[in-house]
């Protein structure tokens, strides 16, 4: 099993930054990917970027240019590096990393921000 506790969620107005982060305890001797969805109110969940264990990386196309995602492995970390937020990136983001077969979701982290 694996439990992934995220944090850095917030409220911050339109032009800010926040970081999140999402580390992983537990069996993490294989954690392949790890990355980001969101889900905005009356809207699917979307994914927002991921990286591979090599640290290839890939970013939702909008998204492009503001987020940024890395990985520490020594600490089984992901983190995601949002900047000039905008009030259409408010949304609940997921942590969400596989190891192995298995895939793991974060319990969600809030993400408000206000114009």
């Amino acid at each position: 099993q694996v439990q992934l506790v995220e944090s850095g969620g917030g409220l911050v107005q339109a032009g800010g930054s926040l970081r999140l982060s999402c580390a992983a305890s537990g069996s993490t001797f294989s954690i392949n990917v790890m990355g980001w969805y969101r889900q905005a109110p009356g809207k699917q969940r979307e994914l927002v970027a991921f990286i591979t264990a090599g640290g290839s990386t890939n970013v939702a196309g909008s998204l492009k240019g503001r987020f940024t995602i890395s990985r520490d492995n020594a600490k089984n970390t992901v983190y995601l590096q949002m900047n000039s937020l905008k009030p259409e990136d408010t949304a609940v983001y997921y942590c969400n990393i596989k190891v192995g077969p298995t895939t793991y979701w974060g319990q969600g982290t809030q993400v408000t921000v206000s114009s």
